[in-house]
């Protein structure tokens, strides 16, 4: 090959791989929180998810969060540290890595969908950009018709505790569930006693940090299960709920006095286009690879 054409070849090859490496540099890195029962690095459920979205966007850093020191523990977590525990020790994951200073989008599946927007409200640097929560229960549940491991002995004992005193300090403090448990017959308990959701949720006052951070969000995207048998109600996923006094009515969040009052800055974020709702056919987390790829994927590029 003669010089000339040698020199032309290595020019396209350079221009090809500046390119490649700003395409690179450009995808926003992506922080993932799994759901209850659930772990970091599952193949089915996390490490799927991981991998499909490294494997769409060449050169993104994806940060699957693990809670504990290994998967077990992980897993337990779910179950049983304290939820503003875990929400601090994942602020400090996130200020530590080198990788997210720049800011990063979040995506939170089931529970960690809730987890993570009181990591977006609590903790600002550094910034999250646009927060995916698939399945979130935002206004909590009432009921857990099933969980991960239907059969075990964790879920039935939920179940009980729950009945018993889901508010009393004890089962607050170490159970997980029992944080975003919310009664919609017992309000004043539930405004009282919860000692993480109700505070991520305004009810005992406003913290205009955290309304602050929370619409500082490019986009909150909030997909519901629409044939959720998992969350009780399943329109908490859209951050609606029961209508107080009662568990058989609800109402979406327009309706609820966090948006008329707008605790958290979500009629704002409404009206300047940041909030999106998506519904997807399927039992809770229950979905094709084609819709992931159509709806979510452009979110995060």
């Amino acid at each position: 090959m003669c010089p000339v054409k040698m020199a032309a070849l290595r020019a396209a090859v350079l221009v090809l791989l500046g390119l490649c490496l700003r395409c690179a540099a450009a995808a926003v890195p992506l922080v993932i929180w799994h759901g209850m029962g659930d772990s970091c690095c599952n193949p089915q459920s996390m490490g799927y998810i991981k991998k499909i979205v490294e494997n769409k966007i060449p050169g993104i850093y994806v940060l699957s969060l693990k809670i504990g020191s290994n998967l077990i523990q992980d897993m337990e977590n779910s179950f049983f540290m304290n939820v503003n525990d875990q929400v601090r020790e994942v602020c400090s994951q996130l200020a530590k890595d080198p990788h997210l200073k720049g800011g990063y989008n979040a995506m939170g599946f089931s529970q960690g969908g809730q987890f993570l927007r009181a990591v977006a409200q609590r903790c600002p640097s550094p910034p999250m950009l646009n927060l995916i929560s698939v399945g979130g229960q935002h206004q909590g549940v009432y009921g857990l018709p099933r969980c991960p491991g239907e059969s075990s002995h964790i879920c039935d004992w939920i179940r009980k505790t729950l009945d018993l005193g889901a508010y009393t300090q004890a089962v607050q403090e170490h159970l997980v569930q029992a944080e975003y448990w919310h009664d919609p017959l017992k309000e004043e308990d539930y405004r009282k006693n919860s000692i993480f959701l109700a505070d991520i949720n305004q009810e005992r006052g406003i913290n205009e940090t955290y309304k602050k951070n929370l619409m500082a969000l490019k986009k909150f995207v909030m997909v519901k299960f629409l044939n959720d048998t998992m969350v009780d109600p399943p329109i908490s996923e859209w951050f609606g709920f029961y209508k107080s006094g009662q568990a058989k009515e609800t109402i979406p969040l327009k309706e609820t006095s966090l948006y008329t009052e707008d605790r958290l800055g979500l009629q704002e974020m409404d009206k300047a286009g940041k909030l999106v709702f998506l519904g997807v056919k399927g039992d809770h987390l229950h979905f094709s690879e084609e819709w992931f790829y159509t709806t979510i994927l452009p979110f995060l590029q």
